[in-house]
C-alpha cells in the first residue's frame, strides 16, 4: 500500500529500501537486493552524498540502471554542504554518481551552521530547474520544524526523515503530530535500530512473534506494520540482502488489527518525551 508523500506528493510505497552502509556488504549482492526490492514494489529508496562517501550512490546508480522510472529516489545534502552555493555543487555530484537528472527528493541531512534561508532557497532553485522534484528535511525536532515553516513557508517541507523503532518512538510525542498538521511525510531510519530489535526472549519479542504467527508473518514485518500504521509515516529498512528485502516487503500488505496495536503499545511505549530529538 502506498501513503502519499507530502501535502501534494505522490503516491509512494510506505515500505521503501534504506542504504546506509550498504557500501560495506558485497557489492553484487546489494545491487541483487536492491532490484529485488523494486520487484517487489519496495519503490523508495534513500541514499545520501554521506553514505560510504558518495560510495551508495553509486551502487544505487547500478541498481537502477534501466528502471529509474520506477523509483522515488532520496538523497541528502550535509550541513557543510549546505550554503546556497554548496547545496547545488552537492546535489549536481549526487546526481552524477546516481546516473540520474533528477532527485524525487532532496532533503537538508541535519541542522547546521548554514541559514536554513539559504539552504532553501537553494532547494527552490533546483526545484525550478526539474533538478529535484520536491525537498525537505531530516533530524528536525519541533523547533526546528516551526522555523523551517517559517523560512519556507506551508507546502513547501515535503518530508521530515528521523530515527523511529519500537524502542525508540520519541517522534510520537511532538514531531508525527507536527508533520501529520502540516503536510509532510515522515520517514523512519533504521526502523529496528542499532541491533536493538526486540530479541525474541523479551516481552516485546515474544508478543511480536506470537502476533506473527496469527498473519503468517514474522516478526519485523509486524514491527514495520507497527511502525507505518499512520499514513502520514514511511519506512526505509536497509536493503542489501535479498532474503531481508524479501521479508521487508511482506509488510506491505500487512495489516494490524486496533487491539494487536494496543498490545504493542503497551508492551513497548513510548516513554516520556526526551528533552531533544533522538538522532544517529
Amino acid at each position: 500500500m502506498a501513503h502519499r508523500f507530502g501535502q501534494d506528493g505522490p503516491q509512494v510505497a510506505r515500505i521503501g529500501q534504506g542504504s546506509w552502509n550498504i557500501e560495506l556488504a558485497d557489492k553484487a549482492g546489494a545491487v541483487s537486493a536492491l532490484r529485488r526490492g523494486l520487484d517487489l514494489g519496495l519503490s523508495h529508496i534513500d541514499t545520501a552524498e554521506m553514505y560510504g562517501s558518495g560510495r551508495s550512490e553509486e551502487i544505487i546508480a547500478e541498481a537502477l540502471a534501466g528502471r529509474r522510472d520506477e523509483v522515488f529516489l532520496v538523497s541528502k545534502v550535509l550541513p557543510h554542504n549546505a550554503s546556497k552555493a554548496g547545496t547545488r555543487s552537492a546535489c549536481e555530484r549526487s546526481l552524477r554518481r546516481l546516473k540520474t537528472e533528477r532527485l524525487d527528493c532532496y532533503l537538508l541531512h541535519w541542522r547546521g551552521s548554514y541559514p536554513l534561508e539559504e539552504t532553501f532557497a537553494a532547494f527552490e532553485a533546483l526545484r525550478e530547474e526539474g533538478k529535484i522534484l520536491s525537498w525537505g528535511v531530516s533530524n528536525f525536532d519541533v523547533d526546528d520544524l516551526d522555523e523551517a515553516l517559517d523560512v519556507a513557508g506551508p507546502g513547501r517541507i515535503a518530508c521530515n526523515q528521523v530515527l523511529y523503532h519500537l524502542r525508540e518512538r520519541a517522534i510520537e510525542h511532538a514531531v508525527i503530530p507536527w508533520c501529520e498538521r502540516n503536510g509532510v511525510a515522515v520517514t523512519a531510519y533504521s526502523p529496528f535500530g542499532q541491533d536493538d530489535f526486540p530479541p525474541s526472549t523479551s516481552a516485546g519479542g515474544k508478543l511480536l512473534a506470537e502476533i506473527a504467527a496469527t498473519h503468517g508473518a514474522s516478526a519485523r514485518q509486524v514491527a514495520l506494520a507497527f511502525l507505518t500504521r499512520r499514513p502520514s509515516v514511511f519506512a526505509i529498512p536497509k536493503a542489501a540482502k535479498a532474503n531481508h528485502v524479501e521479508d521487508n516487503a511482506g509488510a506491505l500488505s500487512l495489516r494490524l488489527s486496533e487491539a494487536e496495536i494496543a498490545r504493542i503499545d503497551a508492551a513497548m511505549p513510548h516513554g516520556p518525551r526526551p528533552r531533544s530529538l533522538p538522532m544517529l
